[in-house]
């Protein structure tokens, strides 16, 4: 395998550059920098030389033995200063020795990957870990990277294999006398794993929601201050305001980090019957995506005015311009910033409930596999509890049932994601 070589700190001037090797000659890589290797996983300090003796730059150097390095391999990072001339001179240098090359994006943590020191679903964990922009993103992504879904995962398939395990055993020795309730125990292992299969599935939704963000749709009739309180929130101009009735036509998205949780707020055209057609096409794009969101905020003047949607449990009804017309109860002036606080806090409240019952498991192709894996369980259930207990099918089923959660972690018939996931990272990751 190459040794390959990458910056992994952001480009352009900065107080250090972190420079990662990883392969067979990262050590002697080293060497050829002019560098003496200092013990694995200790740090020395060591001048880099060029080819010709030049010197580049001082840095710390750091070398991990291989088994104990982020990708298995033997590795070493260069701790360089963060002068964009010396991370170019020191690649060029690097790039001129025999045996290494410049890594692609992705390419240490697939090694990682590939040596066994991550599972797929870490990977995945990784790759949101460094996407995260709020709070509970890193808590989630942390949690994925951690190991989690790839224990809990591993805990299933154990139990599933038990299971495999009595009913071949009723199949291998059908002339045999077996002790009794064989079969009524594979079946309780086989339907308390689908329950817990089934609520980590449903969590599925939520998980994908902190990775991607809640929406929180304002609306409300034409005029009544939403786009003012859209900018109230956003603190800064993002919607045009105006005292003509339908200026806000299209979704105005504004994306904010609320007490930890990633929430995109939609400011949407105001709802009422319209011969405009622009206007009609923006009524009906607002009452797509505010059905669609999470959280619906509903802008009102009096209690008395009706809309075309009805709020749905855990909706909010907000009084609108509470600077004109004092009110008590939830209400706000986007002009004064009145209320403003009370309301992010009821919102923040909300959807933090929400999170809660957010699953290990993240993405739409976690749900695929353990709804898969329901499948199969549930199939295996019914051929058990049949009066025939066609345990060879039941048996097939439940190594089906295996297998769709082997791919969760990487196991099997997960080629084909490979490129699409490590085509997210950069370089030096």
């Amino acid at each position: 395998m190459d040794t390959i070589f990458a910056i992994a700190t952001a480009p352009g001037k900065a107080g250090i550059s972190v420079l990662r090797i990883s392969g067979p000659k990262a050590i002697s890589a080293l060497r050829g920098l002019g560098i003496k290797p200092p013990p694995w996983r200790h740090a020395g300090l060591r001048k880099i030389r060029d080819a010709s003796g030049d010197v580049i730059d001082e840095a710390l150097v750091l070398t991990f033995e291989k088994g104990k390095s982020f990708t298995g391999e033997e590795s070493a990072e260069l701790h360089l200063h963060g002068s964009p001339a010396i991370t170019k001179a020191v690649l060029q240098a690097l790039g001129q020795i025999e045996g290494l090359r410049l890594a692609e994006p992705g390419e240490f943590t697939r090694r990682a990957l590939d040596n066994g020191c991550l599972d797929l679903a870490q990977v995945e964990g990784l790759a949101d870990l460094l996407e995260a922009e709020t709070e509970a993103q890193r808590r989630q992504a942390q949690r994925v990277f951690s190991g989690e879904l790839g224990r809990k995962a591993d805990a299933w398939r154990e139990r599933l294999i038990r299971a495999a395990a009595l009913i071949e055993a009723t199949i291998d020795f059908a002339d045999e006398e077996l002790p009794e309730g064989v079969i009524s125990e594979a079946l309780s292992i086989l339907e308390k794993t689908a329950a817990e299969l089934a609520r980590e599935a449903e969590g599925v939704a939520v998980a994908e929601r902190i990775r991607e963000g809640f929406e929180v749709a304002i609306i409300g009739p034409p005029n009544v201050g939403k786009s003012t309180l859209l900018n109230a929130l956003a603190g800064r101009e993002a919607a045009i305001t105006s005292e003509i009735a339908g200026t806000t036509r299209d979704i105005i998205e504004v994306r904010m980090d609320l007490k930890g949780l990633p929430v995109t707020f939609l400011d949407t055209a105001g709802l009422r019957e319209t011969e405009d057609q622009i206007e009609k096409l923006g009524v009906e794009l607002a009452m797509k995506r505010a059905g669609r969101a999470d959280l619906r905020v509903f802008l009102v003047e009096d209690e008395s005015d009706t809309l075309p949607i009805v709020p749905e449990d855990g909706d909010l009804v907000v009084r609108a311009k509470s600077d004109l017309r004092p009110a008590g109860g939830l209400a706000v002036s986007g002009l004064t910033g009145e209320g403003i606080g009370k309301l992010t806090d009821c919102i923040a409240e909300i959807l933090q409930m929400k999170a809660r019952g957010a699953a290990t498991a993240t993405r739409q192709r976690h749900k695929q596999a353990i709804e898969n894996s329901i499948k199969y369980l549930y199939e295996a259930i019914g051929l058990l509890a049949s009066s025939s207990q066609d345990t060879e099918i039941a048996a097939e089923s439940l190594r089906s049932a295996i297998r769709a959660l082997e791919s969760i972690v990487g196991r099997i018939n997960v080629e084909q994601l490979l490129d699409e996931i490590f085509s997210s990272f950069c370089m030096g990751k």
